[in-house]
């Protein structure tokens, strides 16, 4: 028993690395764009939005549209509004 719970708690560790985003900052957030900024920003440059999210990396991280309708997964710096990843559905 105690082998199974410490093989599933390995398991489960090395799960949450291998899908875990990037590490954006852990900095303070008072120096962070507002999230509704963000927002406009990314809707400026022609995405459309289906989720707006704080990463527990310290990322923005929306899944969205681009302006040709493919899905998208972008992740933002918080600070500079800068792409950290993106992923793009062909």
């Amino acid at each position: 028993m105690m082998k199974s719970i410490l093989f599933t708690t390995v398991l489960m560790t090395a799960a949450g690395t291998v899908f875990a985003g990037p590490k954006c900052t852990d900095g303070d957030q008072s120096n962070w764009l507002p999230e509704l900024a963000m927002q406009q920003k990314i809707l400026d440059q022609g995405y459309s939005i289906k989720k707006f999210k704080v990463t527990s990396g310290g990322c923005y991280e929306i899944y969205g549209y681009d302006q040709e309708r493919r899905r998208v997964e972008i992740y933002y710096h918080p600070e500079t509004g800068d792409v950290v990843k993106a992923k793009l559905d062909d």
